[in-house]
């Protein structure tokens, strides 16, 4: 499959980000974990609750993943927005994907109330404290779901 690498200045290979925070190489707020797929809190939310659901697999372009992988990642998807409107109560859980920022397919999910939640010009850093009270909302939203992948973090 695609396995996208940047190099890291001396002639290795180096992961993507996201594959450095699935493999614990880097922290990450983590939201469900499976063997195909992750989700996290993204460190710059749009709004409270902006997650990422990726695939374990480093794949560049989402439109190269096989159709399985990309299945389960909206079926994931799914379910993560599920607690995303246990715990915010919006109006939607949006999807999109960008794919500009890191060269590591990543659906975003972001609970909206109108169309100007999606512009990214409105992202922030949020504080590592921050990122974990949300992580444990959402989470504990999933594993009243029944979701125990949320469990697996």
């Amino acid at each position: 499959m695609n396995q996208l690498h940047i190099f890291n200045g001396v002639g290795r290979l180096m992961a993507s980000i996201f594959t450095q925070i699935i493999h614990g190489d880097l922290p990450g707020h983590f939201l469900w974990r499976d063997e195909k797929a992750v989700a996290i809190m993204t460190i710059s939310p749009i709004k409270p609750g902006h997650c990422l659901v990726i695939p374990v697999e480093e794949i560049d372009h989402w439109d190269d993943m096989p159709a399985d992988l990309a299945a389960h990642l909206i079926r994931v998807a799914q379910k993560v927005a599920k607690g995303l409107k246990t715990v915010y109560s919006p109006k939607r859980v949006g999807m999109m994907i960008a794919g500009l920022e890191v060269p590591h397919t990543h659906l975003h999910l972001i609970p909206v109330d109108q169309l100007t939640d999606f512009d990214f010009s409105l992202q922030g850093p949020a504080t590592p404290e921050q990122l974990a009270s949300e992580a444990g909302k959402i989470r504990n939203a999933l594993l009243e779901l029944g979701c125990v992948e949320a469990g697996c973090v």
